[in-house]
């Protein structure tokens, strides 16, 4: 029994960083504009491996001629999906060990069936951005799962290394209310981000701070967030007017203003509020995570979206959302905690 605990703590460990990387390459292929680099799935042009010989690409082009093939655009996507195969694989294991040892009572099993049918629909909205053209819809909802996964799996670790802290009841009642709120937003705006790049409406304003000069006059909101029915041939490199794409990254920029006052206004309330050590180390995180993102989201206006710094973005954002999801967890343990005594001494 403590054998597989200590497998899955490992397990764990692993497939935190594991679930990063694959967001990261997920960020890289769509910014890329390699999302249809392999116009099949789950292998390439008919292959489960990267074409590199003149033979197989050949093959590949005769097989797919509407699709020439782009060894450029190919392995991002592959590589993508070895990853996330292999965080698969990661999920499946934390499921059985969770599964062997699932009368112990801190064993999250529940949780590891929920990451598990998680990542088979992440696998599915993989195969459907291929099949139905990088519909913005499933390209968003794909993004979303990624999220998710990597949020379920910190909560996931923090149950099962349950880390040392003084969180007081205090602190509980002051951040567990505003700490829910500031993810419930940031999550909103990781989605209105995902919208945004998946309808290729990052690069439609490239001024500070008003976008073209007139919000108001040349904004589309109803066809730019019509989340279904465009019914076009292919999506990629967006099918929407201008003024629905502005609708777009207006909406992203003001989500953005939301979103950082609300993790601020968090930062503040720990800054002048909190009791205990744990609580008090959030407050340099949750700061540092803030600027850096921000500091990105307007290099990506200013220097118009290097891949760079449009996947950091990404990254920054999964970081700063997970770091939240981290604290809220530790809050909810010891609030469980703290109850579980008080009806023992009851």
């Amino acid at each position: 029994m403590s054998k597989a605990i200590s497998m899955q703590k490992k397990l764990a460990l692993i497939a935190l960083p594991f679930v990063a990387v694959v967001i990261a390459l997920g960020a890289f292929t769509r910014l890329a504009d390699a999302g249809l680099g392999c116009p099949d799935w789950p292998g390439c042009y008919g292959f489960l491996h990267i074409p590199t010989q003149q033979q197989d690409i050949q093959q590949a082009n005769m097989a797919f001629p509407d699709q020439p093939y782009e060894f450029d655009k190919a392995w991002p996507e592959m590589v993508h999906r070895y990853f996330a195969g292999t965080l698969g694989l990661l999920i499946l294991g934390l499921f059985l060990l969770s599964w062997k040892i699932r009368q112990v009572q801190s064993t999250p099993f529940k949780l590891a069936s929920v990451l598990l049918v998680l990542i088979v629909f992440q696998a599915a909205l993989g195969a459907w951005t291929v099949t139905e053209k990088l519909h913005p819809l499933i390209v968003m909802g794909h993004l979303l799962g990624g999220f998710t996964t990597f949020s379920l799996l910190t909560i996931f670790a923090v149950r099962v290394f349950r880390p040392a802290n003084d969180i007081t009841n205090n602190d509980i009642s002051s951040f567990k209310k505003l700490t829910s709120i500031a993810i419930a937003v940031l999550f909103m705006q990781i989605a209105l981000g995902g919208w945004t790049s998946a309808n290729y409406a990052a690069l439609v304003c490239t001024d500070l701070p008003i976008c073209q000069g007139d919000w108001t006059a040349r904004t589309d909101f109803a066809n730019g967030f019509k989340l279904w029915g465009h019914e076009a041939e292919t999506y990629q490199y967006g099918v929407l007017s201008l003024e629905s794409m502005t609708a777009i990254h207006v909406s992203h920029r003001i989500g953005a203003i939301v979103t950082s006052l609300v993790i601020l206004l968090l930062i503040v309330s720990l800054m002048k509020k909190a009791e205990s050590s744990i609580s008090r180390k959030m407050v340099p995180l949750f700061s540092s995570l803030l600027v850096i993102q921000v500091a990105l989201g307007v290099s990506n206006v200013v220097f118009h979206l290097p891949l760079s710094i449009a996947v950091a973005h990404n990254g920054v954002a999964a970081l700063l959302l997970v770091s939240l999801v981290a604290y809220r967890t530790i809050i909810w343990q010891h609030e469980r905690q703290f109850e579980q005594q008080g009806v023992a001494h009851g």
